[in-house]
């Protein structure tokens, strides 16, 4: 079992984030080296991924909507991961967000721990995810904060403003990005619906009812330079326990995804959005769709960002998949949860990896029982 860190929340961020900054060709830091596996092997080969314009999708085109309907199916069926273009996301806000990004993570170290991560919380600024673990360590720094419409308050906004006045134009901003990533977001769980055959296409939208009040995860993560980059990971091998992540990258490079047993490097281009399916929708789905496993290597070379949404439902929202499949299935794959349920599971009782989601649902289960 890892080990999880029970010291100093700050000192643990504090040195994590000083080793990116004072690495030397001698001793690389133990709490950041990943064993060698058969999760450890090189990436060689290009995932292919599908890349699907959204425009006639989005624009309510009947066979355009039904072809892109299509090849979605496709991708979540073999591996979970495709690529979109014409998305609706304005390109220069995207260009904006990504400068702020690289901005915020320039700060000297004592400014960024004005926001840090409170025990607990998955909100703040955190390094190597110190904080929680004490091995196997992420080889990122990450900035984290919720969006939500559930009120009159910019909550983006409040996040930046709270760490002082300076911030006021990159909360303005951030909080612009996430108002468009969720607007794609509750599409795609549209197209995602309709792939599935389920009654999305009599404009009854089972999906975007469940997240019409979602509490979503953004994250800006900054992958610094690695001088033994075979040592380590950005993030390692893990699959989302979250609904749907999109994903902005820059032109560096590293997301690696695992199919037929080897790992595919997924190829950045500058006007696309990558999308995965999370754990929580292969529960929606009846488990159709699958969750894949993925991760991110590092280099010696270039530094990288990528900005994250992770689409998810409020804490207190049941979730079950659709009636109609199940009944097609003649079975349900996995019982009724909330997301605060498996959000507590990942925070407290396990890390995420490729077993987060059977490993959850037989904890539910057993947790269930017991207070029967």
């Amino acid at each position: 079992m890892e080990q999880m860190n029970n010291g100093n929340h700050e000192d643990k961020t504090i040195e994590s984030a000083m080793i990116f900054d004072q690495q030397t060709n001698d001793d690389f830091p133990n709490q950041f080296i990943w064993p060698k596996d058969h999760l450890s092997q090189t990436s060689t080969e290009k995932l292919n991924e599908q890349v699907i314009d959204l425009q006639g999708f989005l624009s309510h085109d009947e066979e355009a909507t039904l072809h892109a309907a299509n090849l979605v199916r496709e991708s979540c069926i073999s591996h979970g991961f495709f690529q979109v273009v014409n998305h609706g996301v304005d390109l220069d806000m995207l260009a904006l967000v990504q400068e702020h990004g690289h901005a915020f993570f320039k700060l000297p170290l004592t400014e960024k721990l004005k926001c840090k991560q409170k025990e607990g919380s998955v909100v703040g600024f955190a390094s190597g995810h110190a904080q929680r673990f004490r091995e196997k360590l992420p080889w990122k720094e990450l900035l984290t904060f919720e969006y939500h419409e559930n009120g009159p308050d910019e909550v983006v906004a409040e996040f930046f403003n709270a760490m002082g006045s300076q911030y006021k134009e990159t909360g303005l901003i951030f909080q612009k990005f996430c108002r468009s990533m969720n607007k794609l977001a509750l599409d795609l769980l549209d197209l995602l619906e309709i792939s599935l055959g389920v009654d999305g296409h009599n404009h009854n939208y089972y999906y975007r009812k469940l997240y019409d009040d979602a509490v979503s995860i953004v994250r800006c993560n900054h992958y610094p330079q690695c001088n033994k980059p075979d040592l380590t990971f950005g993030v390692g091998p893990h699959c989302d326990p979250t609904t749907l992540t999109i994903l902005y990258q820059d032109l560096v490079g590293g997301l690696e995804v695992f199919v037929d047993n080897k790992w595919k490097s997924v190829q950045p281009y500058r006007e696309a959005l990558v999308i995965n399916i999370g754990d929580t929708f292969t529960a929606l789905s009846n488990g159709k769709y699958k969750s894949c496993l993925h991760r991110v290597s590092v280099n010696s070379l270039s530094p990288r960002l990528s900005l994250v949404f992770f689409l998810c439902p409020k804490g207190d929202r049941e979730l079950k998949a659709p009636q109609e499949l199940v009944e097609k299935d003649g079975k349900k794959e996995y019982p009724d949860f909330t997301w605060g349920e498996f959000l507590q599971f990942t925070q407290k009782n396990h890390r995420a990896d490729e077993n987060t989601l059977q490993l959850f649902t037989k904890w539910l289960l057993t947790s269930k029982n017991r207070n029967a």
